[in-house]
C-alpha cells in the first residue's frame, strides 16, 4: 500500500462558524476525565457531535477534528505545526531540537540529513539485517513455551533499527532497558497530555519517580551510543555518521543537544510504534488463524520453501495486505496533535490562531462512513480494485506531507519480513493470562499479550 500526498480541497466556505462543543465534561478536567478511561470510543464517537468538536482538557480548549479529508487538510496545510499536548508532553523524551518535533527550517534540514538513510534505493542494503533478526527471532522461541510478546516485539525492533541505523552490535543488555524504560516513560506522557496538572507531576511521588528514572536511563542510553561511536572513530555509512557529520545553516557542525535529540527520535519513537505493530501482528496470526495460514502458503509459493528473504518482500502481497490491516484496526500511533500558527479555518469551522488541534487515526481507519464491515480484519479490502472505495486519508498510517515519516517504506519492509517469518515456522495460539485488550498510552498496544508458538 502506498499513501498519496495530495492536497484535499479546503477552500472555505461562505459563512464560517464556531465549532460545536462535545458534551460529557466534568469541573476542572473538562473531558480529559473521559479522555483518560475510555480514550478510544471516546474519540470514536466525537464524529457524530460534527466535522470538528471543542473539547475541554483542564483549562484548554481544544479542537477535535473527526474525517479523513479535513485530518488531510489538517496535515497538508502550512497553517499548522507540529506542537500541542501530545508534542509537549514527548518534549521531555525527544527535546525540542530533534526531526520529530522540530518545525520550519530546523526541520527541513533535518529532514534532508537523515532522509538518505531511507531512500528506497539505501533500504535494500539493510536488508540481510533485517533477515537475521527475523530468523533469529522465530530460532530463539521453542514450540510451546509461552512468549512474553511485549519483550520479544521490542527486542527485535530496537535490534533492527539500532544495527541499520546506528550499526550497535551491543544491543542486548541495551533493548532490554529500553524496553522497560519506554514502557514506563510512554505511559506517563500519555497521562501528563489528557490530565495536565502541571506542578503536581513535580511532586515526588511513586509514579513520578518511576517516570523520572526511566526517562533518565533513556537519555544516558543515547549518551553511551554516541559517545562509544565518536571513541572508535569509525565512519560507518549509516545515519549517526551523518548527524556526527551534519552542518548546521552556517556550515558549522550541528550542537550536541541536536544530536542526541535526533539520536532519541530515531531510536525511541520507532522502535515504540513498530513493537507496538508487531505485537498486533501476533495478535493477528493467533486469531485469525486462516489468514495466517494464507501468509504461510503465500512464503511457500514464493520461496519454494527456503528461508523467506528480504528480495522476496515486493512478492508477498497478501502478507503486506495483512500488516496494513493490522494497521488500520490497532494503529500504533493512535492520537496526533498540531496547533494553529494564525487565524484559520477548516471546513467550515474557524479556527483561531494558538489552538490546539487533536485527532485520532484510530477514529478515523475504524469509521462507518469509510469501512465497508469496518470492525471486520479484512486483508482483502486492500486489493488494488477494493482500495478505490476507501476514502483518501482514510488511511495514512504514516501521515502525510512535510510530517509524512521518512522510515514508512523501511518500517513496511520490516515488518512484512517480520510477519513471513513468523507464519513460515508457526502457527500460535494465546495462552491462559493472555490480554489483549488495548493498552493505551502515547501509542496502542496490547495490554499483556502471550501466545504459544506451534511447529508447523
Amino acid at each position: 500500500m502506498t499513501v498519496e500526498s495530495v492536497k484535499p480541497a479546503t477552500a472555505p466556505t461562505a459563512e464560517q462558524h464556531e465549532p460545536p462543543r462535545a458534551g460529557g465534561g466534568v469541573p476542572v478536567l473538562g473531558h480529559g476525565w473521559r479522555l483518560a478511561r475510555d480514550p478510544l470510543g471516546f474519540m470514536s464517537r466525537l464524529r457524530e457531535h460534527g466535522d470538528v468538536v471543542r473539547l475541554k482538557l483542564g483549562p484548554k480548549t481544544i479542537y477535535a477534528v473527526t474525517t479523513p479529508d479535513l485530518t488531510g487538510a489538517l496535515a497538508l496545510s502550512n497553517d499548522f505545526i507540529i506542537s500541542g499536548p501530545l508534542w509537549e508532553s514527548l518534549e521531555g523524551l525527544l527535546g525540542k531540537e530533534g526531526v520529530a518535533t522540530a518545525n520550519g527550517p530546523l526541520h527541513r534540514r533535518q529532514r534532508r540529513t537523515i532522509q538518505p538513510a531511507f531512500r528506497l534505493d539505501a533500504i535494500p542494503a539493510y536488508g540481510p539485517i533485517m533477515e537475521e533478526e527475523a530468523h533469529a527471532l522465530t530460532e530463539r522461541w521453542k514450540p510451546g513455551e509461552t512468549v512474553d510478546c511485549t519483550s520479544e516485539s521490542f527486542r527485535v525492533a530496537v535490534r533492527i533499527a539500532a544495527r541499520c541505523l546506528l550499526r550497535g552490535d551491543f544491543m542486548d543488555e541495551r533493548a532490554e532497558r529500553l524496553c522497560v524504560a519506554l514502557a514506563t516513560v510512554f505511559r506517563g506522557m500519555y497521562r501528563r497530555m489528557v490530565i495536565p496538572l502541571g506542578p503536581l507531576y513535580r511532586l515526588p511521588l511513586p509514579a513520578n519517580r518511576e517516570f523520572n528514572r526511566a526517562l533518565a536511563d533513556l537519555h544516558l542510553l543515547v549518551d553511551e551510543i554516541i559517545a562509544e561511536r565518536r571513541a572508535s572513530g569509525q565512519k560507518p555509512d549509516d545515519l549517526l555518521t551523518a548527524l556526527l557529520e551534519a552542518k548546521d545553516e552556517n556550515g558549522d557542525p550541528i550542537g550536541e543537544q541536536e544530536i542526541h535529540d535526533q539520536v532519541v527520535a530515531i531510536l525511541t519513537p520507532g522502535s515504540e510504534t513498530i513493537a507496538s505493530t508487531i505485537m498486533w501482528l501476533l495478535h493477528v496470526l493467533a486469531e485469525h488463524p486462516e489468514h495466517a495460514d494464507r501468509v504461510h502458503d503465500e512464503v511457500q509459493e514464493v520461496t519454494g520453501g527456503r528461508p523467506v528473504a528480504f528480495a522476496d518482500v515486493r512478492a508477498l502481497r497478501h502478507t503486506n495486505n495483512v500488516v496494513v490491516e493490522s494497521m488500520r484496526l490497532s494503529p500504533a500511533v493512535w492520537i496526533l496533535t498540531r496547533r494553529a500558527v494564525r487565524d484559520t479555518h477548516l471546513g467550515e469551522y474557524r479556527i483561531p490562531a494558538g489552538a490546539d488541534i487533536i485527532y485520532s487515526p484510530y477514529a478515523i481507519q475504524r469509521d462507518a462512513r469509510s469501512y465497508e464491515r469496518n470492525l471486520e480484519f479484512d486483508p482483502d479490502r486492500w486489493l488494488p480494485e477494493r482500495a478505490k472505495a476507501v476514502p483518501k486519508h482514510a488511511m495514512s498510517p504514516f501521515s502525510v506531507g512535510n510530517r509524512k515519516c521518512p522510515s514508512d517504506h523501511f518500517s513496511m519492509a520490516q515488518l512484512t519480513l517480520v510477519t513471513a517469518a513468523l507464519a513460515a515456522k508457526y502457527r500460535f495460539e494465546q495462552v491462559a493470562g493472555s490480554n489483549a485488550s488495548p493498552r493505551v498510552g502515547i501509542t496502542l498496544r496490547p495490554h499483556e499479550l502471550k501466545v504459544r508458538p506451534v511447529a508447523r
